[in-house]
């Protein structure tokens, strides 16, 4: 119901159309358009072969489609809407590797008199703004925060957070800024792009892009129609300075949410290794 309440009557083209839907029951049932080339978690985490279908010019389209899609729902869309599950899953990707954003089963309504929502907190660990993770304090620049660790994964091949019991969590967006402070930050890219052509000034600027996304500070990060901007460097950013990344480095301070929805909001936000019966 909150995903028909969200986007049965909105229309972009990055934007996952919703044909229908029926709910008989314990039944129910969502309905779209069919995307041919699946998830861009499918294509970045299956494997070299896999990546190797995104040149950098497929990967720099997808990025900018995906930042549209959210300029238009936070900025241009009444009232407005907060995904709150920004992720590699949650895009699409049709026969031309269009990318549409999906699933908003978990999004929220804002109204021009709504700054800010406090709520329980819902989504994917790894792509959570820390503000919102701690105090379950929504903005959209919640959404902002996860587009950058999103725009990080698509320059990079990587997944936001890598579980290994030998070295420990390892988060992206940690390693993407010790990269920027050692001036090595191109590195960042996926490897499989060394066999293509791309253009270092792009891939760089896209990073450094990503890393204003994720700003510790909410109100330092760009709304998303100058995110746009930005990418498509109709802004620059050469002299822009960019500060200390945001991070949830202890699962204990993460707001659950309240006891009616405490446990599929925790459950959903998890990752697989850590979900819970």
């Amino acid at each position: 119901m909150s995903e028909i309440a969200s986007i049965s009557n909105i229309r972009h083209e990055n934007l996952v159309k919703l044909h229908g839907g029926c709910i008989d029951g314990s039944f129910k049932l969502l309905v779209y358009e069919y995307m041919e080339n699946n998830s861009l978690a499918h294509i970045l985490l299956g494997g070299d072969e896999n990546r190797a279908m995104l040149s950098w010019k497929a990967r720099r389209e997808i990025a900018v489609g995906i930042g549209r899609a959210l300029a238009y729902i936070h900025e241009e869309v009444k009232p407005h809407i907060v995904h709150r599950d920004i992720k590699l899953s949650n895009i699409l990707l049709d026969q031309n590797f269009a990318p549409k954003v999906s699933d908003f089963g978990l999004s929220r309504l804002f109204f021009d008199s709504v700054t800010h929502l406090t709520t329980g907190v819902a989504g994917t660990l790894g792509y959570l703004a820390p503000e919102y993770a701690v105090s379950g304090r929504l903005t959209r620049k919640a959404d902002v925060y996860s587009f950058g660790v999103l725009l990080l994964e698509i320059v990079s091949g990587r997944t936001a957070i890598d579980f290994d019991p030998d070295v420990g969590e390892f988060f992206l967006v940690q390693k993407a800024w010790e990269m920027y402070r050692s001036n090595k930050l191109v590195q960042m890219v996926d490897p499989v792009l060394n066999e293509m052509r791309f253009s270092e000034q792009d891939v760089d600027r896209f990073l450094k892009v990503a890393l204003m996304c994720v700003q510790q500070k909410a109100r330092l990060r760009p709304c998303m129609s100058t995110v746009v901007k930005m990418m498509c460097n109709e802004i620059d950013i050469r002299n822009m300075q960019i500060s200390d990344p945001g991070l949830i480095t202890n699962m204990m301070d993460v707001k659950i949410g309240n006891p009616r929805s405490s446990s599929s909001s925790f459950s959903k936000m998890l990752s697989p290794q850590f979900q819970t019966s």
